[in-house]
């Protein structure tokens, strides 16, 4: 079983930026497909990008265009990079990770799709 954990989560003004980490303590190599979710207060975790092996990604409409997610297999790590942060940013961020296939464009922001999660971090936008 591999272990993800999530780091990097700060308080950012408003406008600012943030990069985030999640460390696999396994092989990576393993996962066809990661994401990054997050919580809101009181809302739904939603998914909000995911990433194939081969470096193809796809977003969220809320965060297109302002994060991008990346992936560095050799050193088992997966990126969240945050630009133009606004308080509806803020939340828990998970980073999650299944299977070998490529992320399905139907089933890559169900939570159940997952098998492996973090326990994530928390990023915080004031304005």
């Amino acid at each position: 079983q591999v272990q993800l954990v999530e780091s990097g989560g700060d308080s950012v003004q408003a406008g600012g930026s943030l990069t985030l980490s999640c460390a696999a303590s396994g092989n990576t190599r393993s996962f066809g497909c990661m994401s990054w979710f997050r919580q809101g207060p009181g809302k739904e975790r939603e998914g909000i990008g995911a990433i194939n092996r081969d470096g193809t990604a796809r977003y969220a409409d809320s965060v297109k265009g302002r994060f991008f997610i990346s992936r560095d297999i050799a050193a088992n790590t997966l990126y969240l990079q945050m630009n133009s942060l606004q308080p509806e940013d803020t939340a828990v961020y998970y980073c999650a990770g299944r299977g070998w296939m490529p992320c399905s464009a139907d089933d890559w922001t169900t939570r159940t799709y997952y098998a492996n999660w973090g326990r994530g971090t928390q990023v915080t936008v004031d304005s």
